[in-house]
């Protein structure tokens, strides 16, 4: 067994969250899955669940929290450790935080559920040595975590990839050609994500088969939305991530129509000769939120002892 400290992760999506205990990615001591109800019901059975593994392996020493969101990440602001304005029913403005530091007494870091993928591809997966570098996963939601100069993106707030402004799609065969986002007319989560897709074309995105339009048209959607990135960030890798992304047709799919949407303008090799080391999947696959929670613990212990010392 490992000799560093045991620490609890908790990964929240918006159809199930994933609990883990251990020490790092080849030491993942157990892994349960809860459903995402109400946030009484979810944040009890993972509490539960904790006290639980307490029992049986002892102590942990801190806790990882990574969540779908919008949150508050600011640690000086009265709604920090909050998730604030989903469109999740009846997740607007919970206190994660506070629920698991009066539980727990321990620790807790705290972020969105994409930056703490990105962090853990970064340390063990497909970021490894790439800065910037981006994670989007594709699911439930659309949400991106963004790396620059070895540190999680946080500003005002934290990036929402899934909420960039994209062109509606042209000469569509959805049912529902309307954006399906309760606050945007024309965002990339209103069109791709699994709960639009279902909405916009009444089957779900697992049911679809490999040739249906709703490809073709998903990746012209991530394609503008790359193409802005890349723009902007100017990263050294994308990762594409979720349920949605397991097609294995959608990346290719999408590779190429950012290579159409950017129209030869950036002359160089991640969007040319080497798309297909630019644009990958997960190195860590669907360990990636979780896995990277567990380092956000690891972060905040050693905030931490770096105090105490």
């Amino acid at each position: 067994m490992s000799d560093q400290p045991l620490i609890a992760a908790i990964e929240m999506g918006g159809t199930k969250i994933v609990c883990g205990i251990g020490t790092g990615p080849h030491d993942l001591r157990s892994v349960h899955r809860i459903e995402t109800t109400t946030p009484e019901e979810t944040l009890e059975a993972a509490s539960r669940w904790l006290s639980k593994m307490k029992i049986e392996y002892g102590h942990f020493a801190s806790l990882g929290i990574g969540t779908f969101g919008p949150v508050d990440l600011n640690p000086n602001s009265e709604a920090y450790g909050f998730i604030t304005t989903t469109p999740k029913p009846g997740w607007q403005q919970t206190d994660i935080v506070t629920f698991f530091k009066n539980r727990f007494r321990v620790p807790v870091g705290f972020d969105t559920d994409v930056n703490a993928a990105v962090l853990a591809e970064y340390l063990w997966g497909a970021g490894q040595g790439m800065d910037p570098v981006v994670y989007i996963t594709v699911g439930t939601g659309v949400g991106g975590g963004v790396l620059v100069n070895g540190q999680l993106l946080h500003g005002a707030m934290h990036p929402e990839i899934g909420h960039l402004s994209v062109p509606p799609p042209k000469n569509s065969y959805a049912v529902q050609r309307e954006c399906q986002c309760p606050f945007h007319r024309s965002c990339v989560e209103g069109y791709v994500s699994g709960t639009s897709i279902a909405k916009r074309w009444g089957v779900r995105a697992d049911m679809l088969p490999f040739e249906h339009p709703a490809w073709e048209e998903l990746a012209d959607v991530m394609g503008h939305a790359l193409m802005n990135l890349c723009l902007t960030l100017s990263p050294k890798r994308i990762i594409l991530g979720g349920g949605v992304m397991e097609q294995p047709q959608v990346i290719p799919l999408i590779r190429a129509k950012l290579m159409h949407h950017l129209n030869g303008y950036l002359l160089i090799p991640q969007v040319g000769r080497e798309i297909d080391q630019f644009i990958v999947s997960p190195g860590l696959g669907a360990r990636s939120g979780l896995l990277g929670s567990l380092a956000l613990g690891r972060i905040a212990l050693d905030q931490k002892l770096n105090l105490q010392s």
